[in-house]
C-alpha cells in the first residue's frame, strides 16, 4: 500500500499522510528542495518553523542536542503520541526547517501508517496538509479540497484526535507550551514534577518557535466569532456551535456537543469546512467559561477557535 508513496518521498515529492492528530504534508527532512515544495504547495510563510516527525527515539539524536532527563521522561510517557518537543538543534539541521532558530521541533506520531512510512523514508517534516491558514485536514477529502484531486494522499479515513499536537519547549526552563493539544499541561507536570508555562501567540515581529502561533490559522471562509449570551439562534446564515448551553431545538444550523469536548475537537475542522460547503457566512461558537478550562480538550479548542477568529 505504501510503496508508491515511499518512492515519491524518496524522489523529493511531498505526500499527505495520516497521523492521529491531522493529516500531515510529508517531505524528506534531509532534502531542502523537497521541503521548499512543502512551503510552496501550502503557501506557508518561510518564518513558520516545521515539525520533524520520527519513527523511533534514536532518530531524535540526529536533530537534537541536550536531550535531558525531563525530555526522556516525557518521551517515555507520551511517545509515540500527540506531543511535540522543542530541543536545541544540531548544527547540521536545515535552517529551512527551523526558520533560522537554534531549536528544532520533533514528534513521533502514533499512527501505524505514519510509523510504517517514516521507518521506510526516514524522518519527515510534516505540517498540516492544507493551504496555509485554512482548517487543518482530518479527512483525505480535505487535502483534495485544498491541493486537488490528483494530489498523493495515503487514505486512512478520519484522524482520531482532530486537533494538532501539543508543542512543548524543553530547550530551556521554565518549559513552555506554545500550542495546547491533547496532552495537557497537568499531564506533563505530573510526569516531570515541574510547572510548565503556557505562552500566548507571538506577535507579527516576533520569531515563532512553534507552528500555529504567529498567524491566523484554521480559518474557514465563513467568519468565526464568539456567540453572544443572548443569541436567539435564528439567523439561517449562521452555523451555531454549542457545547454547554441548554438547547431544545435542533436544526441544520445548530450543533450541540452537550459537553463532549473530545468529539467537538474531533469534528471542529470538518464543521468549519462544512459551513463553507453549506454557504454559511458566519460560525458562532458558544464561549467557554473559566470553570471549563480544566476539562480535557477545552484549552486546545479555545486556542484553535481564537486563532480562527484572528
Amino acid at each position: 500500500m505504501l510503496n508508491q508513496y515511499i518512492s515519491l518521498i524518496k524522489e523529493g515529492q511531498p505526500v499527505a499522510f495520516p497521523t492521529e492528530t491531522v493529516y500531515g504534508l510529508g517531505a524528506d527532512a534531509q532534502n531542502r528542495n523537497a521541503i521548499q515544495k512543502v512551503f510552496k504547495i501550502k503557501g506557508r510563510p518561510a518564518d513558520n518553523p516545521l515539525i520533524v516527525h520520527v519513527s523511533d527515539r534514536r532518530q531524535v539524536q540526529d536533530f537534537a542536542t541536550d536531550i535531558h532527563d525531563d525530555a526522556e521522561k516525557l518521551m517515555d510517557a507520551f511517545w509515540p503520541g500527540p506531543l511535540t518537543l522543542i530541543f536545541r538543534k544540531k548544527p547540521e539541521v536545515l535552517d529551512i526547517i527551523t526558520a533560522g532558530l537554534d531549536t528544532v521541533a520533533l514528534r513521533w506520531p502514533n499512527h501505524p501508517l505514519s510509523q510504517q512510512l517514516i521507518t521506510q523514508t526516514g524522518p519527515l517534516v510534516a505540517p498540516s496538509a492544507n493551504s496555509s491558514g485554512r482548517p487543518s485536514p482530518t479527512k483525505p477529502k480535505h487535502v483534495k479540497e485544498d491541493f486537488g484531486d490528483d494530489f498523493p494522499v495515503i487514505n486512512a479515513g478520519e484522524t482520531n484526535i482532530g486537533l494538532e499536537s501539543t508543542v512543548l519547549d524543553v530547550s530551556q526552563e521554565p518549559y513552555r507550551i506554545y500550542r495546547p493539544g491533547a496532552i495537557s499541561a497537568k499531564q506533563i507536570e505530573q510526569v516531570i514534577d515541574k510547572k510548565v508555562e503556557i505562552t500566548k501567540s507571538t506577535g507579527d515581529n516576533t520569531p515563532a518557535k512553534s507552528p500555529g502561533t504567529k498567524y491566523t490559522h484554521y480559518s474557514p471562509t465563513a467568519t468565526v466569532r464568539w456567540m453572544t449570551e443572548d443569541a436567539d439562534l435564528t439567523d439561517d446564515s449562521t452555523l451555531y456551535i454549542l457545547h454547554n448551553r441548554p438547547q431544545k431545538t435542533t436544526t441544520d444550523n445548530i450543533l450541540h456537543y452537550q459537553g463532549d469536548y473530545e468529539r467537538m475537537a474531533h469534528e471542529l475542522y470538518d464543521r468549519f469546512r462544512q459551513a463553507d460547503h453549506g454557504n454559511f457566512t458566519t460560525i458562532a461558537v458558544e464561549p467557554f467559561s473559566k470553570n471549563l478550562l480544566t476539562k480535557p480538550m477545552v484549552s486546545p479548542l479555545l486556542n484553535r477557535i481564537e486563532k480562527a477568529i484572528g
